[in-house]
């Protein structure tokens, strides 16, 4: 009777031990720069794996360069990434380590932009009005892919300009006070982004290629991420946010909303789509 006490006793001391094991399991860290096309994603992505039972923790990152030494050392599950070309470089460095677990969107195109009351439609015209701006780019984060596209060009165009280093936010406000004065103005934007669609800009053409042609957005981790979590995989791949579907998440925080309630909007008009991830993602 005392041996069969002990072994009772034994089996249920390894079954409670093993319960938070099979807690922690559930637990997706997920990570994704802070620009409003990633978020966007990112957030719509994340709901979808709360509706199929996982607890996630997010993290935002300010570049590309802390972003991808936390998902090396582990501090999130995966990240959302434009591996082809914006981020290509640490791509490269990393990528024997990583994996590719699935595609959530395309078509992100970037480059340079200039009011369309400016006199130019393409980069090799910059020169014609430099001293009109002051030689300058105004630029956005250094550690940005399109702020290294940007950098190309200069030498691609042999373009007599300084890109000046800064923010989002400081692009914007200047931005937004050139158009208000009907000044010229030489930067940068992307799309989906509600910047593209809301201020009065040009993308220039871009005959040499400087800048990189539409991309996809993809969710990669360390390797072996999807052989441990199949369920997690099949989810993360059943997700697909068009591209338009971003610029409305983005517009809305334009009109005043934050961006969780941009993508709580978005995912109370869209359930029949969530729906249909659910059954593409069922185990």
């Amino acid at each position: 009777m005392k041996i069969f006490v002990r072994i009772f006793t034994a089996i249920a001391l390894m079954i409670f031990a093993m319960a938070p094991v099979k807690a922690d399991e559930k637990v997706i860290k997920v990570g994704s720069l802070s620009w409003e096309d990633q978020m966007a994603i990112s957030l719509v992505t994340s709901k979808f794996l709360e509706k199929e039972g996982f607890k996630i923790e997010f993290t935002k990152f300010s570049e590309w360069g802390i972003a991808y030494a936390a998902l090396q050392k582990g501090d999130v599950d995966i990240l959302l990434s434009n591996v082809d070309y914006i981020a290509s470089d640490y791509w490269a460095k990393f990528h024997s380590k990583l994996e590719k677990v699935s595609i959530v969107s395309f078509g992100v195109v970037q480059g340079l932009v200039v009011p369309s009351y400016v006199p130019v439609d393409s980069v090799d015209q910059l020169n014609t009005i430099a001293d009109k701006v002051g030689g300058k780019i105004i630029g956005i984060e250094p550690g940005s892919g399109l702020m290294r596209e940007a950098h190309n060009a200069l030498k691609d165009y042999d373009l007599k300009y300084q890109i000046i280093d800064g923010s989002t936010a400081a692009m914007v406000a200047q931005l937004k006070s050139s158009l208000e004065r009907k000044e010229p103005i030489v930067t940068m934007l992307w799309t989906p982004s509600w910047m593209a669609k809301v201020f009065d800009v040009k993308f220039l053409k871009d005959p040499k290629g400087s800048f990189a042609p539409p991309q996809a957005y993809y969710w990669i981790a360390k390797k072996g991420f999807s052989e441990k979590n199949p369920h997690a995989r099949e989810s993360l791949a059943s997700v697909y946010l068009p591209l338009q579907d971003n610029v409305d998440i983005n517009s809305a925080m334009n009109d005043g909303k934050t961006i969780e309630q941009a993508v709580d909007d978005w995912w109370q008009k869209h359930q029949a789509t969530v729906e249909k991830w659910s059954v593409m993602s069922s185990e």
